[in-house]
């Protein structure tokens, strides 16, 4: 039993810091979805919070305007049409923390295609 508790112990030490949104110098280099999570969700009392929450707006933005750039013109053939009017950056990266909050089957995936996989999801074009 005192063995048992120990592992619990050990792991919830472990996992603890991934749950309530702490952020390590791991997270930036953005090789998964969760360490994308991890720097989206920072706490204010996380001393990498700003650069956390300024590197996950600017990797969402920067994905989504290169996007835009790449589907835009007469030939573009777009996947996500955003509504009238666009959500607030705030409001859409809210939604997308909630979105991969409740799919954990992507945080193994680059963040890239997960941000994709929500947005398609959340408002995708008519055909």
């Amino acid at each position: 039993m005192k063995r048992f508790l120990l592992n619990w112990m050990i792991a919830v030490v472990l996992v603890f810091p991934s749950l309530v949104g702490a952020a390590s110098e791991e997270d930036f280099k953005v090789k998964t979805t969760e360490n994308l999570i991890a720097l989206c969700t920072a706490t204010p009392d996380d001393p990498l919070y700003a650069q956390a929450v300024n590197f996950c707006h600017g990797y969402l933005v920067g994905a989504f305007h290169y996007y835009e750039a790449s589907v835009a013109g007469p030939k573009g053939k777009p996947l996500v049409c955003l509504p009238d009017p666009r959500p607030s950056r705030n409001e859409a990266i809210a939604l997308f923390i909630d979105w991969a909050k409740d799919h954990p089957q992507y945080w193994g995936e680059n963040p890239v295609e997960t941000e994709f996989r929500f947005l398609m999801e959340k408002w995708p074009c008519n055909p």
